[in-house]
């Protein structure tokens, strides 16, 4: 039976259809052979003829043994068409039972949770049949619905967050313009006024520019392609001491072959974290890059004061200033743990005992 569960639909409905008949057949036989050897029992009538040429006229049925042997010729009609005719149907019973029941079931469960909007339950095995990898695809795009509706809240609600540090963050500067105003309208503004106002409004400017480019972020598509580990290295060493001019470097040279990434969102991670660390570092640098199963981690730490204990537990938010300062605005590692996700990677943060901060950044790759 369990064979039958796991044989395909076209060779299972055969099978059955061929046990079902056959023994429908030989049940008709039986009833055949059966109702002749009743109607032996009753007279025939006819004649016989002996050796010698004697004729003698043999004993006919009576009435009643006449109706019994009409009644077992239609039990032989009725068994030689019904017969056959129920085990194709019978065969038809198991067929449904053992192959169609069950995972028609689990469809028809299936499609009624995601109509109610629920991906949160599991599509059982089937069988290994054609139906049974059909429920299979089946809880395929469900977990694909289930993950694609988490990115989908994950970015509803960065949205919102960034949308409310933006609004946040903009309202000192606003606050102060409209006080520069009212002070220029009121004939009070002198030159401080006018170089407050300018500086407000460049701060306004690269809040504008920020939003700009996470909005951008979140457009860009990953495109993997084949990168020499070498060449990786190579790059982020130059980005280091671009950088980090006046920092002494520690960056390890491991054989990493052809890794497969994209180069683009790879190098503009390397830049933001290289840049964030060389603003905090006092003399050196760590730049790390290994390959662990299918995921690349690039680790660059300082040895400067180390993240906030709230950026380490919370991560990396919109607009989340470590200090206060015109010319940064917290975006870096914000947009690099952004583009981590895209990478199918992440960003963690974390403080050294030794002391210093240390950023690591995960990005999914195949390994060639």
């Amino acid at each position: 039976m369990e064979r039958l569960k796991n044989m395909g639909l076209k060779r299972c409905f055969f099978l059955l259809s061929v046990f079902c008949l056959v023994t429908a057949l030989l049940l008709t036989l039986g009833v055949y052979l059966l109702c002749g050897r009743i109607a032996e029992r009753y007279p025939q009538g006819g004649i016989a003829i002996d050796s010698d040429g004697t004729v003698t006229e043999l004993a006919g049925p009576d009435r009643e043994q006449m109706q019994i042997l009409e009644l077992l010729d239609g039990v032989r009609l009725l068994s030689a068409v019904l017969l056959p005719a129920g085990g194709l149907g019978f065969a038809g019973i198991l067929f449904y039972r053992l192959k169609l029941k069950v995972p028609i079931e689990i469809l028809k469960m299936g499609t009624g949770r995601i109509r109610n909007h629920d991906l949160d339950f599991s599509m059982p095995e089937a069988s290994a049949d054609e139906l049974g990898q059909i429920c299979s695809a089946f809880e395929m795009m469900r977990k694909e619905l289930l993950e694609t509706n988490r990115k989908l809240w994950q970015q509803a609600e960065e949205r919102k967050r960034l949308n409310a540090a933006f609004a946040h963050d903009l309202r000192n500067p606003v606050t102060v313009l409209k006080g520069s105003v009212k002070l220029m309208k009121g004939g009070r503004a002198d030159e401080h006024t006018l170089e407050r106002m300018e500086r407000y409004v460049l701060r306004v400017e690269q809040y504008v520019e920020a939003m700009s480019s996470i909005q951008r972020l979140e457009q860009i598509q990953v495109r993997l392609c084949d990168t020499d580990g070498s060449a990786l290295l190579e790059e982020l060493q130059e980005t280091a001491h671009l950088l980090a001019p006046g920092l002494d470097l520690i960056l390890p040279v491991p054989d990493l072959g052809i890794v497969r990434i994209d180069h683009g969102i790879f190098l503009t991670v390397a830049e933001n974290l290289i840049g964030n660390a060389a603003r905090f570092a006092c003399r050196k640098l760590e730049v790390r890059l290994t390959l662990t199963g299918h995921m690349l981690c690039l680790m660059v730490a300082d040895d400067g004061p180390g993240f906030p204990p709230e950026l380490v537990k919370n991560g990396p938010k919109p607009f989340g200033k470590i200090e206060e300062n015109a010319e940064h605005f917290g975006m870096g590692l914000y947009s690099s743990n952004l583009l981590c996700l895209k990478h199918g990677g992440k960003l963690c943060l974390d403080n050294r005992p030794e002391g210093g901060g240390a950023a690591a950044a995960f990005f999914k790759t195949i390994k060639s």
